[in-house]
């Protein structure tokens, strides 16, 4: 439930345009759940949005045998630049 919360925290902050505190809660909650999907992806979005695509790149690379939604989510964003969050 811990990196549940860390996730939902970084989402918000992101979504505020708080990229740092973002950064500081998905980077707590991958260090309880290293493979935890919306973490990694919602990550990688906000690497995406502060033109990190290398770092965006190897959250990418984490999810790439989950078959999940959150793949096709942050490659999406990848190829495209941009994050719709």
């Amino acid at each position: 439930m811990v990196p549940d919360t860390l996730n939902y925290l970084g989402f918000t902050s992101r979504k505020i345009g708080d990229f740092r505190n973002a950064e500081i809660y998905y980077l707590l909650g991958l260090e309880i759940d290293p493979i935890h999907k919306g973490i990694n992806e919602y990550l990688g979005e906000l690497y995406v949005n502060t033109n990190r695509i290398d770092k965006a790149k190897e959250r990418l690379k984490i999810l790439e045998d989950c078959n999940c939604e959150e793949y096709e989510e942050l490659s999406k964003a990848i190829k495209s630049g941009s994050s719709k969050y």
